[in-house]
């Protein structure tokens, strides 16, 4: 579902992003792991249209990211790690503006709505402001309006970071439902997330990938995936 390439990104002298190359496969959810400044979100935005790679090849179900990003668009759906709302506006309000700007036609409009809602547990608040929402139901809007439209896939930037511990866990199952219709690509520093709902991983370290394998491969030999990522975020060897 999503293919990349010798992905290649430079910000004037610094290389964020190292010819990394990866295959994500169809309705799985997989856990892009890496510290801070690891190159993630650069890879994450260059894979939803948001920034242009400097070298290399980055495909969405056949599609390319850079001569053909409005298709891209259409079949994806992205959370970024800082969910900008418009705040004077209702949570209704901002998903059905959301739906007309993904292109879903007016017919289909509400009921598009309601299921985002519904899914991402925010019919109780259909009416509230959204500058006035708590921390959670932020997140929570931010992953409606990336699903609002039914992608094919959908990339979560750190979708859980600043939540407490029961937030923490109603988001992580409203993403291990996703899976069932989508592929999902989620990004996070914090290992027992992906441990709990992934089955595959990537890890990257200063912008070079250095694992790609399925959770069970890394998590083995009573290892928990925290060891497994230290042990190859210490040896820096690319894959």
């Amino acid at each position: 579902m999503i293919e990349v390439s010798n992905l290649t990104k430079r910000f004037g002298a610094v290389l964020a992003v190292d010819k990394i190359s990866f295959h994500v496969p169809t309705k799985t959810i997989v856990g892009f792991l890496g510290a801070n400044g690891a190159g993630k979100t650069t890879t994450l935005r260059m894979l939803a249209g948001l920034l242009t790679p400097t070298s290399g090849t980055a495909k969405v179900d056949g599609h390319d990211c850079l001569t053909d990003s409005l298709a891209v668009r259409r079949i994806l759906g992205y959370m970024p790690e800082q969910v900008a709302l418009y705040d004077e506006m209702r949570v209704e309000e901002l998903l059905d503006y959301t739906a007309t700007m993904r292109g879903i036609a007016r017919r289909d409009r509400k009921s598009a709505v309601a299921w985002a809602m519904d899914h991402c547990q925010l019919t109780n608040m259909r009416r509230r402001l959204a500058g006035t929402l708590s921390k959670g139901y932020r997140q929570r809007v931010g992953l409606a309006q990336a699903v609002v439209a039914k992608p094919k896939v959908v990339i979560l930037d750190e979708p859980t970071i600043g939540l407490d511990p029961a937030q923490i866990k109603e988001t992580r199952q409203m993403i291990r439902g996703l899976a069932e219709n989508c592929t999902v690509l989620l990004s996070t520093h914090i290992l027992s997330e992906v441990e709990q709902i992934g089955s595959r991983v990537l890890i990257i370290s200063s912008g070079k990938l250095l694992a790609d394998d399925s959770l069970s491969n890394l998590v083995k030999d009573g290892q928990s995936l925290e060891d497994a990522y230290m042990r190859i975020a210490a040896s820096e060897k690319v894959v």
